[in-house]
């Protein structure tokens, strides 16, 4: 089985803490930071599974591949 190096983003909103994969798009939650990463793990297992079995694993290819991550706060102005 193929592994994968993806990205996690997790922040609390309300009581919860929302769990985030950029290169897929795939989000969940929890109650705590931990909770949400485990949660966001299980979804994109999941999402990579369907992909796979639905043929359309080669269209998140890309995103899977690259082995350039960045992250960094970016600050916008709300209009």
């Amino acid at each position: 089985m193929k592994s994968y190096h993806l990205t996690a983003v997790i922040w609390k909103e309300g009581k919860s803490y929302v769990s985030k994969c950029p290169e897929l798009g795939v989000a969940s939650y929890g109650a705590t930071p931990e909770k949400a990463r485990s949660a966001l793990e299980e979804a994109v297992e999941l999402f990579m599974s369907n992909a796979k079995r639905l043929g359309l694993l080669q269209d998140v290819e890309p995103a899977l591949a690259s082995s350039a991550r960045f992250t960094t706060p970016l600050e916008v102005a709300a209009l």
